[in-house]
């Protein structure tokens, strides 16, 4: 009976993780997609068309799933868009300007800052122990943006403000999820996202040449449906067992970065994002033993997964 109910548990696993994986890669390619666009169109507009095109790959995907567009939080959707398109400004403007591997290293600081608005906002309970993890975290940011030597630059500012905006979008979520279906959330987000954008977009316009038009449209698909892989992977596994797929995406951008843009592969990000990344695993494994113990010490919910 054990061996039984543990193969499909095993299985189920199994197509958690290549659900990540695929998830990772397809992030990774979309940050190579940003960086080739950028090279003709300014990075607020690539955020605008990611978003006008992921719209479009999104619209038959959630009506043929018979989402409903019912929300009495339109409020609170005007928000987070707004913050999440600030995230998304910041973060491609940092992957447009930055070495590729040091703007990705930067963007696994979001779980960070997560934990410190969960205790500020949701008044989270955060422990000694995560809070240890937080500070080991941000030691390898300290080591990734080296502040104060020539390795430092304002684009390692804005990246860490995208991790920092991307937290806030992530407690939203959180709070959103309560009431809205999960497809609902991604539905009012890309339809508030593509016209904050392009507002955004206007101010740097310029037409893309026809060559730049494919690299556009890859980053709306990749990005998107990167998105939707990764939320499926994580209905599916935990995030503690899944989280170091995604760090895959590190060495993959890394070597890219120095295969196609000449980009020297720096030890120090390396480094650093060692830190982050193990910091991270520590605090995604502490939460969800925290889960597990009020799972078994609260009533049975109904619970609603974020975006």
């Amino acid at each position: 009976m054990n061996a039984a109910s543990s193969k499909p548990a095993s299985n189920r696993f199994l197509r958690a993780a290549a659900l990540m994986l695929a998830s990772t890669l397809c992030f990774g390619l979309m940050a190579l997609t940003i960086k080739v666009a950028a090279r003709s169109v300014s990075s607020f507009e690539i955020a605008f068309f990611r978003n006008a095109f992921g719209l479009l790959l999104l619209l038959p995907i959630l009506l043929h799933g018979k989402a409903s567009l019912r929300t009495r939080q339109l409020p609170r959707y005007l928000l987070r868009s707004a913050i999440g398109v600030g995230s998304m400004l910041s973060g491609f403007w940092a992957i447009a300007h930055l070495p590729l591997a040091q703007a990705i290293a930067l963007s696994y600081s979001t779980p960070l800052f997560v934990t410190i608005a969960a205790a500020i906002w949701l008044h989270e309970r955060v422990r000694g122990r995560r809070w240890s993890a937080v500070m080991v975290g941000f030691i390898g940011v300290l080591a990734v943006a080296r502040p104060g030597t020539a390795g430092f630059s304002t684009g390692s500012l804005v990246a860490l403000l995208a991790a920092v905006l991307a937290a806030v979008v992530a407690i939203q979520i959180k709070q959103l999820s309560r009431i809205d279906a999960p497809d609902t959330i991604v539905f009012y987000t890309y339809l508030f996202w593509v016209p904050m954008s392009f507002v955004a977009a206007l101010f740097a316009w310029r037409w893309p040449p026809a060559q730049t038009w494919p690299w556009l449209a890859a980053t709306g698909l990749c990005g998107t449906i990167a998105q939707l892989l990764w939320t499926r992977a994580l209905k599916m596994g935990e995030v503690s067992a899944l989280q170091p797929i995604s760090f895959m995406q590190l060495p993959m951008v890394t070597v890219a970065g120095w295969l196609l843009f000449g980009e020297a592969i720096d030890r120090w990000t390396l480094t650093g994002a060692a830190i982050i990344f193990a910091a991270n695993i520590y605090i995604a494994h502490r939460e969800t033993l925290l889960a597990r113990t009020h799972a078994t010490h609260a009533p049975v919910e109904a619970a609603k997964p974020g975006e």
